[in-house]
């Protein structure tokens, strides 16, 4: 099973944007894959975003790497 490009995106290195519609509002999920557990790959959610423009805003690329490497550091 490959990526749908229409629910996956790669924004960065290590940061995806989930999509998805519900009653034709447009929703953005970032997320980060957390490969550490020999048995379990988990995906974190770190925020969400009603999204109202095509480009991804910086600053909540910028958000969830800040969530993610808190996460890694605990």
């Amino acid at each position: 099973m490959g990526n749908n490009p229409k629910l996956f995106k790669k924004l960065t290195e290590s940061i995806w944007e989930f999509r998805t519609k519900y009653n034709g509002i447009q929703y953005r999920f970032f997320a980060f894959w957390d490969k550490t557990e020999s048995t379990e790959t988990l995906v974190i959610s770190t925020h969400g975003i009603i999204k109202k423009v095509s480009k991804v805003p910086k600053a909540d690329i910028d958000k969830a790497n800040i969530i993610r490497k808190e996460y890694f550091n605990q």
